[in-house]
């Protein structure tokens, strides 16, 4: 009986392979197998469902990766956040007294479908500020249908004049927009090179005479360094390319004095500090020649006598 046991061993010991000979498999793939064996002998339980609610899945994974690569991602998010009661019924805007309200819906693409929810608020204000007249912008969402727009727009200061063009400008010399009605016509006119720069500082050095600023047409920049000032009835004033201040208190006694700026003359010089050139109009010219002419015969004529 010992015999025979000693006997199987030695065959099992025959057959069994040795233990260098075993496989042995790395730390990861070892929960893998043993999940697999798990799964196949049947001691993992599967909930009721789960391959429809994995395809399920699936499928609408594929389909957001085939929406994102064709670029229909946006249009879809609206189409299904409109439905579900989000698209931008109601638009406040407020500040806008140049802008159109109509601008703004069009730039926008607001069409009574576009989604607040899928509405990218940033691009909304860069789209905004472009528009002429918008400074700054401020775009809000009020759920679950409104959108709150709030413009702060630049201020016109004048009107500038560079060629046969109208433009609209800020203090600080920036085009706003082409002139295209008459709105604006109370502003100033500056005209020429370089006028719509330095038209801010002249007309502050033109408060302390409103009487010459209230008859003043248009302000005419000279080369870039001087102004001539058109009044409303012809006449121009050739001011200095310095001490501008000294000529305006000059020409304000002027006319004070002897109304230069009512008579019938084409322009008062004051280019120069040491004196005053006056140039009279043509019709003024002809007046002043017949009447001397008529004195120098009627001084003939008592020489005579």
């Amino acid at each position: 009986m010992i015999g025979g046991k000693k006997a199987n061993r030695r065959r099992v010991e025959q057959f069994a392979p040795a233990a260098d000979e075993r496989i042995v498999l790395p730390r990861p793939l070892r929960r893998v197998v043993r999940f697999c064996v798990s799964l196949a002998t049947g001691r993992v339980n599967i909930p009721a469902h789960t391959g429809t609610i994995s395809a399920v899945a699936f499928f609408a994974a594929t389909g957001l990766y085939g929406m994102s690569l064709g670029g229909h991602t946006q249009t879809v998010a609206q189409a299904t956040t409109s439905a579900a009661g989000f698209a931008i019924e109601d638009v406040k805007v407020s500040g806008n007294a140049q802008t159109s309200e109509i601008d703004i819906l069009q730039l926008l693409g607001l069409d009574g479908t576009t989604s607040l929810v899928a509405m990218d608020v940033n691009t909304a204000r860069r789209r905004l500020a472009d528009l002429p007249w918008v400074e700054d912008v401020d775009v809000r969402k009020i759920y679950p249908r409104t959108i709150e727009i709030r413009l702060k727009e630049r201020d016109a200061f004048g009107i500038w004049q560079h060629g046969s063009e109208l433009s609209l400008i800020e203090k600080n010399g920036s085009v706003i927009a082409p002139l295209r009605d008459n709105k604006f016509a109370a502003l100033p006119l500056f005209v020429g090179r370089d006028a719509e720069t330095g038209a801010a500082s002249f007309m502050e050095q033109l408060d302390a005479w409103p009487e010459i600023r209230s008859k003043v047409k248009a302000y005419v920049r000279i080369s870039g360094r001087r102004w001539d000032l058109h009044l409303n009835n012809g006449i121009i004033i050739k001011l200095p390319e310095v001490n501008v201040a000294k000529a305006l208190h000059l020409l304000s006694r002027l006319d004070a004095e002897q109304q230069v700026m009512s008579r019938d003359i084409a322009a008062i010089d004051l280019r120069l500090s040491d004196r005053t050139t006056i140039q009279l109009t043509q019709a003024a010219t002809e007046r002043r020649e017949a009447a001397v002419t008529a004195r120098e015969k009627a001084l003939k004529k008592a020489g005579n006598i």
